[in-house]
């Protein structure tokens, strides 16, 4: 198991002249630390990789190496549509300190479960570090079945999934062929204590880049079966959760750690930053949470 409980899935913060902020991004981490999360996950979708060169995501790494190894786990996301560059990005990601892998579907090829089967098969020959899945269908037009889940966990280092199809009918599925030989983790932030509830190990979060401890406590009483308080707080954490989604993520959560004094912010195109009206919605929410 890679870990158990929260994963924060970072910003990647901007200077205003569009580089990396190195100093916001280790503020960021120590935050992390300091506020009690289990793991931290890199060049996710919430650190916007899609936008960066090579060397912009080695210095992300690098950082958040420097930061936290030997304290926390450092998942890094290694995804692509073309195996050959999921490869090649793994092979970066474990040269530069990563302890796991997080890899998505395939986006816009929409290829086959058959496809899928090849596609991470491929990819673990090249690799010896944990490997857990990403399926997030709303953003890559693909639909990792579970039963496809299943026939990948016959390869040794795959040891689990991150599900965010937001089905739970499909993420019980998973959960019971996961049984105790791998991991299924929440990629909803709104799911977090139902998919424990059935089984799940976690959550890899967004809300936790605000609000690390909420978030960690939460996820901590439902994994010791405190399920009354852990069910209060997953309800009472849902307006800001759904705020925090109400543009397209990483738009309003780094909106938010620029409010808290973290980072600047600067999205890159063809992301932008957060309207006004929408940012209003935070003036009042993040005062239980902080």
């Amino acid at each position: 198991m890679i870990f158990k409980g929260t994963a924060t899935a970072l910003v990647t913060p901007f200077t205003e002249d569009d580089g990396v902020d190195v100093s916001a991004l280790e503020r960021i981490v120590e935050y992390q630390i300091e506020n009690g999360v289990d793991a931290l996950v890199a060049l996710g979708t919430t650190g916007e990789p899609a936008t960066m060169s090579k060397r912009e995501k080695e210095l992300v790494l690098k950082t958040v190496v420097k930061k936290a190894k030997g304290t926390l786990p450092i998942i890094v996301g290694a995804g692509s549509n073309d195996t050959k560059t999921a490869i090649e990005n793994c092979a970066f990601a474990q040269d530069n300190g990563a302890d796991a892998l997080l890899i998505v579907t395939p986006y816009y090829n929409k290829c086959t479960q058959e496809g899928l089967v090849g596609h991470f098969g491929k990819i673990t020959e090249s690799t010896s570090l944990p490997i857990l899945l990403y399926n997030v269908p709303s953003r890559t037009g693909v639909n990792m079945l579970p039963e496809t889940f299943g026939e990948l966990l016959k390869i040794p280092n795959i040891v689990g999934v991150k599900e965010a199809s937001g089905n739970m009918e499909q993420i019980e599925k998973c959960i019971a062929i996961a049984g105790e030989n791998a991991q299924v983790v929440s990629g909803d932030d709104a799911l977090t204590v139902p998919t424990i509830a059935m089984g799940g190990t976690g959550v890899i979060s967004v809300a936790s880049n605000v609000c690390p401890a909420y978030v960690s406590n939460m996820t901590r009483c439902a994994l010791d079966g405190d399920f009354d308080k852990a069910r209060r707080m997953q309800l009472a954490l849902l307006p800001l959760i759904s705020a925090l989604f109400c543009e397209v993520n990483p738009i309003p959560v780094k909106s938010v750690m620029h409010s808290l004094g973290f980072c600047s912010p600067r999205m890159r195109l063809p992301l932008t930053e957060m309207t006004a009206k929408n940012a209003k919605r935070f003036s009042d929410l993040l005062r239980e949470f902080i």
